[in-house]
């Protein structure tokens, strides 16, 4: 009689009734990433949905960059164009960073292990009888994640001119001591948009896709020396690509709370200059 069964019990596979046979504590990585990734989803949640309290001369939270609905008066760097959206701005906005990171090859191992327990960890059995991959609906949809690695570029460059606007000079109610204005900015706000938009780069020039992009299709390396450098960089990066990951998460997730604090006056930005 002919089986479906292509898991841990299918016919070819040892017969062990246990789920598993692993005696260290396999289970914190799935919890942890669990915990981490839930507790993202509804902060960003919150914080989309909020509309307000995200912009603090001259910080734009990466939630809402770049502003192009209704956005508070110095936010907006790019025009307007969704200005009759009903809704918060970064509705619009999350959807190109969150659908890169959704359809992201490690994020995918990731959730899938603690979300779906499919499987929860290596050597352990998962509790789901079938597995058709990602070849139905709505798992097939994974494959456009090429596309949103050149949207997450785009989101990027964005970004990174967020940063350099953190450095523009203060408007004169900013003044601090004798009341002039320096003509460059620095505070704790700038050095946590530097170290977001690195881990934000590192992430993104580190995924499979873009290594893919600059090497893939070519079957002489010693004919395309150029694309053969940046293959082997972005290679080198690769091997880091889940630690970015979560670095940039936590960093965008940071940058925003810090803008959302000195936009509430709950906290005063760190000066340098």
């Amino acid at each position: 009689m002919a089986t479906t069964d292509h898991g841990v019990t299918s016919p070819t596979r040892a017969r062990i009734d246990a789920r598993t046979l692993r005696q260290d504590r396999w289970w914190l990585s799935p919890l942890t990433t669990f915990v981490v990734f839930s507790a993202f989803v509804v902060y960003a949640t919150v914080r989309a949905f909020m509309g307000r309290d995200y912009y603090a001369t001259p910080y734009l939270s990466p939630f809402y960059s770049p502003c192009l609905g209704d956005c508070v008066e110095g936010a907006s760097d790019f025009g307007q164009p969704f200005a009759w959206w009903p809704l918060s701005a970064a509705l619009i906005i999350l959807i190109f960073p969150l659908g890169f990171r959704m359809t992201c090859y490690y994020y995918r191992k990731a959730y899938y292990r603690a979300f779906w327990l499919s499987p929860p960890a290596c050597g352990v059995a998962e509790p789901h009888g079938s597995y058709s991959g990602e070849t139905r609906f709505p798992l097939i949809l994974q494959n456009v994640h090429r596309w949103f690695w050149y949207a997450a570029v785009l989101v990027g460059l964005v970004l990174t001119f967020d940063t350099v606007l953190a450095f523009r000079p203060m408007p004169a109610e900013y003044a601090v001591g004798d009341g002039e204005t320096s003509g460059i900015h620095m505070g704790l706000g700038t050095l946590l948009m530097i170290a977001n938009i690195t881990f934000i780069w590192l992430y993104t020039l580190s995924c499979h896709s873009c290594r893919h992009l600059v090497g893939g299709r070519l079957r002489h390396f010693s004919k395309h020396p150029v694309r053969y450098r940046l293959w082997t960089w972005a290679s080198r990066l690769n091997e880091s690509h889940g630690k970015w990951a979560w670095y940039s998460l936590f960093s965008v997730a940071i940058v925003d709370l810090y803008v959302f604090l000195l936009a509430t006056g709950t906290i005063q930005d760190v000066r340098f200059f």
